[in-house]
């Protein structure tokens, strides 16, 4: 059997030491080797993109005594080689740039990374298993979302989706009423883990299965109602083969989100329209606050997805209206309703720096000329809230409060112009400012409530990640996002071109 090996010049083949080979037969490496390519599908990879079969049949061949020469001996050392190098290059840093899918991300801190070095080493030592094992367990949540992937995987062997649950009696399915896609649901919620795996279905929907529907409709960012109408239906109807391939992806972007980049990070989760602070104590998150956010606009103002150093912090914010904004809604809001200028604390400033507090046509038009800027002051009207959490970066984004705190209360809650909203600020301000003993809790409200603005500059920077996944493993229970942005669906696509372009990859 003759390997063709993509890159790897056919006139050097010869020339490769053979680390996979002891007298002509391949070695318990190349063994362990092979199958680990073969499993590849087990870390959310995809086995044809490392050729898994065709050398685990010529290394099972060369082991059954099958005589092949010596160059066929080096382009099969070479092709595993090959093989393994991109398989453990894939699992520590995945296979998708994250610029790619929309992500400014830092590259991920790994050190010293040499996989050939680290390959030669490990091949040398015996320890092959040891280093893929370090590869794969890298990201965090690894060991979890992989033992995710492999229960919905045998999930997906069940036959209740076959079957589509039939749309209740008047659009949806509420407490005491009779439903003849009872077994089906009742079996979908038990296989799923929301009910015990010993129900049996109820006549009409009963409270221990309310309950039940409760508990899914808070993994999968729905309403909590209990009642199963359009929304819920349709995450029901979601297969496990579905769903295994969105754990695929999340373990795909754990790869290369920088998530242990420094001993306390902030990081948001946009899809879960949640804000985590944390502290990296021996290579773990030790989480400190965790509160619900607001992002921006799935339609229009997206928050984009990056990581910057917080530097900064202003109590008694002024907001200055981002041109945008002051164009498309402000302006022509005023133009209608001058009184809304003097009753929200606005003002304008001029391009030499003066603040003129008066409204007029001229100085409207001196703003969508870009000549002036709007201003709103502090106060408890300022769309900032009293705090507002500086990270400088190329978007304008920053974390902030928000004098209006009701939309925290919804389930789903992308509203913003693309800044992010924080539900617990003075938490956050403690926990950024902690090793700042001079910054009580006391001192950062009367500074957020004084009505005079004030900025800081923090004696450490502290990281902010601005991250996107849609499966999330808390309290025990697994949580499926909806995908608010579409960028599952960019990296789905883009790991389908990686895939497509390493399978036909022209030979030299």
């Amino acid at each position: 059997m003759l390997l063709a090996v993509a890159c790897v010049p056919l006139a050097a083949l010869a020339d490769l030491a053979l680390p996979w080979f002891e007298a002509e037969r391949p070695s318990a490496q190349a063994l362990q080797a092979a199958a680990l390519l073969v499993s590849a599908d087990t870390q959310g990879l995809e086995p044809a993109d490392y050729d898994a079969q065709r050398l685990d049949h010529a290394v099972q061949r060369a082991r059954q005594g099958f005589v092949i020469d010596a160059p066929q001996r080096a382009r099969l050392d070479a092709a595993l080689t090959q093989a393994v190098q991109r398989y453990l290059t894939d699992l520590a840093r995945g296979r998708v740039a994250p610029s790619r899918v929309g992500a400014d991300f830092s590259p991920a801190s790994h050190g010293a990374f040499d996989i050939g070095m680290q390959l030669q080493t490990a091949l040398a030592s015996g320890g092959f298993d040891a280093l893929a094992s370090h590869m794969a367990d890298q990201a965090p949540m690894a060991a979890r979302l992989r033992d995710l992937l492999a229960h919905y995987r045998a999930m997906a062997q069940s036959r209740l989706w076959d079957i589509p649950l039939p749309p209740p009696p008047g659009g949806k399915l509420v407490s005491g009423q009779a439903y003849t896609g009872m077994a089906t649901l009742v079996g979908r919620l038990m296989l799923l883990g929301d009910l015990p795996a010993d129900s049996t279905p109820p006549e009409v929907m009963d409270t221990r299965l309310t309950a039940a529907v409760e508990r899914f409709q808070l993994r999968h960012g729905l309403l909590v109602d209990g009642v199963v109408g359009r929304n819920t239906l349709a995450q029901l109807a979601v297969t496990p083969q579905q769903r295994a391939r969105q754990i695929a992806l999340a373990m795909e972007r754990m790869r290369w989100t920088p998530l242990l980049q420094a001993p306390r990070m902030i990081v948001v989760n946009v899809p879960e329209f949640v804000l985590r602070a944390y502290e990296v104590r021996q290579g773990r998150m030790d989480v400190r606050l965790t509160m619900n956010i607001i992002v921006g606009k799935a339609l229009d103002t997206r928050t984009p997805l990056f990581d910057e150093d917080m530097r900064f912090i202003e109590f008694s914010p002024n907001w200055n209206v981002p041109y945008s904004i002051a164009s498309k809604e402000l302006v022509p809001r005023l133009r209608k309703e001058p009184a809304y200028f003097t009753q929200q604390g606005f003002e304008f400033v001029t391009d030499t720096g003066a603040v003129v507090d008066t409204l007029s046509p001229a100085h409207l038009d001196a703003v969508l000329a870009g000549r002036w800027r709007i201003r709103q002051r502090p106060g408890p009207l300022n769309a900032l809230g009293d705090i507002k959490f500086i990270f400088p970066n190329n978007d304008a984004i920053y974390l902030h409060h928000t004098p209006s705190p009701g939309l925290f209360a919804r389930t789903r809650r992308d509203f913003s112009h693309g800044c992010i909203r924080v539900e617990a600020p003075v938490a956050l301000a403690r926990f950024v400012l902690q090793d700042d003993p001079a910054w009580t809790e006391a001192r950062i409200r009367d500074a957020m409530t004084l009505g005079v603005s004030r900025t800081i500059r923090l004696q450490e920077p502290i990281p902010v990640l601005i991250a996107y996944s849609t499966v999330v493993v808390k309290q025990g229970m697994v949580f499926f996002l909806p995908d608010i942005y579409g960028h599952d669906a960019t990296l789905d696509k883009a790991l389908q071109d990686y895939s497509r372009a390493i399978r036909h990859a022209e030979l030299p």
